[in-house]
């Protein structure tokens, strides 16, 4: 029997009432208990194992990528009916590039049809109050593919209770060269109002000495421009004027320096206001599905000394409730072990 003909003998089983209803029970039951303990505000998916699944039951590369993504609407709800505020998925790397055109136009078909799909005619995103986001270089995305994927995030814009975060096409470097990209724009500009005096800084020192070296030689080029100027009035060339014109726009350069922001005052939250996910929260879970034990180039920013990360041996197509479910216990597990330890250390110094 082919994984097709499976897939929907498994689904006719499931859509019969009784079999359903004692399905859907078990489910709420399973989440409710999730609830009974602290959720992960955000968390990411690398939705690996589309393709092997594809080989190993001997279907379509394209298939293998629909299945992930019914599978990806599986976890959705769970993670959404749990409590969970921000999903983050990989949905295209932008290495992806690199493969065949056949899969590739395959990915982008599929990413153009199926977030309408979901955005439209599904209620899951209306029922949770979740919003589609696409991150990444739209620039690398077919015109027909941006132009429905920006009608899925404009069909979704009203809500604001959840998130779905869609990294397509994306990279972790791509996203650090953005912010830095950004930061350098905004310490180009002058500020558009006073900055607060920062502690002594060497760098502050050599500025502020440097600026006023600058006032002092744009003083003496004035007075210089202002004799000259009264020497030559009667008998003016253009290279005077030129000269006056040069010594006028570097005092001006000079006076126009003193007000640019001190790069010193780059920090990581200014980073981080700049990255794609500037308003997720902090990352509490990433899940990596086919056994491989990599990011691959995915939330390399995001990635902190507390985000949890699951490396699981199933491919993304079997992840199901029975897969997750052990991971957040786990995650739950070690959280209240870590609020008592520190309401043991809190006890200790009082």
């Amino acid at each position: 029997m082919s994984v097709a003909n499976s897939s929907h003998l498994t689904r006719w089983l499931l859509s019969l009432p009784p079999v359903e209803f004692v399905m859907q029970q078990l489910r709420e039951t399973l989440i409710g208990s999730l609830k009974c303990g602290p959720i992960p505000k955000h968390i990411a998916f690398v939705m690996d194992g589309n393709r092997r699944y594809a080989r190993k039951n001997k279907v379509e590369t394209v298939e293998g990528h629909h299945l992930g993504f019914e599978a990806l609407a599986r976890i959705l709800e769970v993670c959404y009916k749990s409590g969970v505020k921000v999903v983050t998925i990989y949905a295209f790397s932008i290495e992806n590039f690199k493969r065949s055109k056949y899969e590739v136009d395959g990915l982008m078909d599929m990413a153009k049809t199926k977030l309408v799909q979901m955005s439209q005619h599904g209620e899951l995103f209306d029922r949770y109050g979740a919003s589609v986001r696409i991150l990444g270089d739209h620039s690398l995305i077919r015109e027909d593919v941006l132009e429905q994927v920006n009608r899925a995030v404009e069909m979704t814009k009203h809500n604001h209770e959840t998130v779905l975060n869609v990294c397509f096409p994306y990279t972790g470097r791509e996203e650090i060269t953005h912010s830095i990209r950004e930061t350098v724009r905004e310490f180009s500009e002058p500020p558009k109002r006073t900055r607060q005096k920062r502690p002594f800084s060497e760098t502050h020192i050599q500025r502020n000495i440097l600026n006023r070296t600058l006032s002092a030689q744009d003083l003496e080029t004035s007075s210089n421009i202002q004799y000259n100027s009264s020497q030559t009035s009667r008998n003016s060339s253009p290279i005077h004027k030129a000269h006056s014109t040069t010594s006028i726009s570097s005092s001006s350069n000079g006076r126009s320096r003193k007000n640019m922001p001190d790069a010193e005052a780059i920090t990581a939250e200014i980073l981080t206001r700049n990255m794609y996910t500037a308003d997720a929260p902090p990352l509490d879970l990433l899940i990596r599905t086919s056994g491989v034990q990599r990011l691959s180039d995915f939330l390399l920013w995001q990635c902190h000394e507390t985000t949890e990360m699951r490396f699981l041996g199933c491919l993304w197509p079997e992840f199901d409730l029975w897969h997750f479910l052990p991971v957040l216990l786990e995650w739950q597990w070690k959280q209240r072990r870590v609020a008592a330890e520190k309401r043991s250390a809190s006890k200790a110094l009082s």
